[in-house]
């Protein structure tokens, strides 16, 4: 008997398997499972942009001595979506003006609060804001007469006071325009934190 039909094979045959011959198609399974791997890790950073956080980029020094110029960090979608907007939140939003572009500042009033600013002193219902994160040096001098903020409208001012083009200028922000909650400052490394 030949050794071909013993085995149960054709004479024209391959190669049978064994413990030292790859199965067949096996050279295709690593490309396959790279493949697979960066599909799934696309969807999932898709998924994390679209929905969840999204980095950007800070421009312009009106958030210092928080945020510098040319800062990363990420901006919390989700928060917005799900919940509700805070007085002192650091918020990013479409520019009133020109929806091409987006700025970063801190909500100082929420719809219905009655709001005046006096040589640079906020006053919320009344009461004088306690605001910490306004140093000495980006105070000013500029004053707000008495206004009740709209429904569904916030108003928004920047930490450097003194450069900080806001809702003094532009009036208080529609809530549709308000897109995310900043988050956590990634870059440079030594500006790295949460957002407060």
């Amino acid at each position: 008997m030949k050794t071909n039909e013993m085995m149960g094979r054709d004479p024209g045959e391959g190669p049978e398997e064994g413990p030292g011959m790859p199965p067949k198609g096996h050279e295709w399974r690593p490309m396959h499972s790279w493949l697979r791997d960066l599909v799934v890790s696309i969807m999932v950073s898709a998924f994390i942009i679209i929905f969840l956080y999204q980095p950007v980029r800070v421009e312009g020094t009106s958030m210092l001595p928080r945020l510098e110029d040319q800062d990363r960090l990420f901006i919390n979608k989700l928060a917005y979506r799900v919940g509700d907007i805070h007085r002192g939140d650091v918020v990013v939003f479409l520019y009133p003006h020109d929806h091409e572009k987006s700025y970063i500042k801190r909500v100082i009033a929420l719809p219905g609060d009655e709001l005046r600013i006096d040589h640079g002193q906020v006053y919320v219902n009344g009461a004088p804001v306690e605001e910490s994160y306004v140093p000495k040096l980006f105070e000013d001098e500029r004053s707000q007469p008495e206004m009740k903020i709209p429904t569904h409208e916030y108003f928004v001012m920047g930490d450097h006071r003194s450069i900080s083009s806001d809702s003094r200028d532009f009036g208080p922000v529609d809530r549709d325009l308000i897109y995310g909650k900043a988050a956590f400052v990634y870059w440079p490394m030594d500006q790295a934190g949460v957002v407060r």
